[in-house]
């Protein structure tokens, strides 16, 4: 059964979420305990095991932020839906399968490949996530990245940071924000493997019976490809339900508008990096670069309203 929100009721909510976040960084690491009510936001929980954080809210897992030393890159998998409990996203699937679920990275760095499968020629390197085990209205993961090759001193570091919210029964966040900096003279060529991702569930995705669809209201990979929007996302009908996932682009990231590469199997991406010149971006030494994203998974389908709602409230954090 499809759960639906008034639109007062859906801003209420919005601003429950955002009010945990401003509180939860006022406190550094410490957090408060919260009730389960709508407008306060539902009460989330998180376990750590080994490199892996898992987010539990109540009783169930949503997600688990995965950042073991041998993977190419951190991601989080899985990433499940309100309603139906199913994945929303796949960790790895044909075509193309080094695609996993929700992650960062990027391809043509320094000569490197930060993205695809194997570690011989780039991996970002995880020292470890912390989250705090507390329960409360949000849960945050820490975590500090090495970009580099096998036996060479790390390129790029970065401090990332997520906060995950529930702020209703049928609605959650993920909001990243990942700051890049480097340890020498960093060049990016052009690539189309690059930066924050998403790896949607087949059913989800138009080739396997779901829907794509970006701010503007464009539909399909063919309408939606290479053009700028302030979200884009997918949505399909399972066991009966239709849930849907959502990425939203920070309008302060370093690549205002950024064209989006998307795919009819169920990748999308805003990425910049494919429309480069020959100059390429480059990030000098010892500069930094910071990135934000929010991810929105939700009961129902896409209703472009509540979404533009959600990513004016995202636009105005710090």
């Amino acid at each position: 059964m499809t759960v639906h929100t008034n639109r007062r009721t859906f801003l209420k909510q919005i601003a429950a979420g955002a009010a945990s976040t401003c509180v939860l960084a006022g406190q550094g690491r410490s957090t408060a305990s919260a009730t389960s009510t709508e407008d306060e936001g539902l009460a989330l929980g998180a376990y750590s095991f080994g490199a892996c954080v898992w987010v539990r809210i109540g009783d169930g897992v949503f997600t688990c932020y995965r950042a073991e030393r041998g993977q190419k890159y951190p991601y989080f998998y899985p990433v499940l839906g309100p309603a139906t409990g199913l994945p929303m996203t796949d960790e790895t699937a044909l075509p193309w399968p080094h695609h996993r679920s929700l992650f960062l990275g990027c391809d043509h760095v320094n000569g490197g490949n930060y993205w695809q499968e194997g570690t011989e020629r780039g991996q970002i390197v995880s020292r470890g996530p912390q989250a705090p085990e507390k329960p409360a209205t949000s849960v945050v993961i820490t975590d500090h990245c090495e970009w580099r090759q096998p036996g060479h001193e790390p390129i790029i570091e970065d401090e990332r940071r997520f906060t995950v919210l529930a702020p209703a029964t049928g609605l959650r966040l993920i909001r990243a924000d990942i700051t890049l900096t480097a340890r020498v003279d960093v060049h990016v060529g052009k690539t189309n493997h690059s930066l924050f991702s998403i790896r949607a569930a087949r059913g989800l995705a138009p080739l396997g019976g779901g829907r794509l669809v970006n701010a503007a209201g464009q539909e399909g990979e063919k309408a939606t490809f290479g053009q700028s929007a302030a979200w884009c996302g997918f949505e399909g009908t399972r066991l009966g339900t239709t849930e849907s996932i959502v990425l939203m682009d920070h309008p302060g990231n370093p690549w205002p508008k950024a064209p989006w590469f998307t795919r009819d199997y169920g990748f999308v991406s805003p990425t910049p990096f494919f429309w480069l010149d020959e100059a390429g971006w480059r990030l000098p030494a010892g500069q930094s670069a910071r990135m934000r994203y929010q991810v929105v998974v939700r009961t129902g389908p896409i209703r472009p309203d509540e979404m533009n709602d959600l990513h004016r409230a995202f636009a105005g954090q710090d």
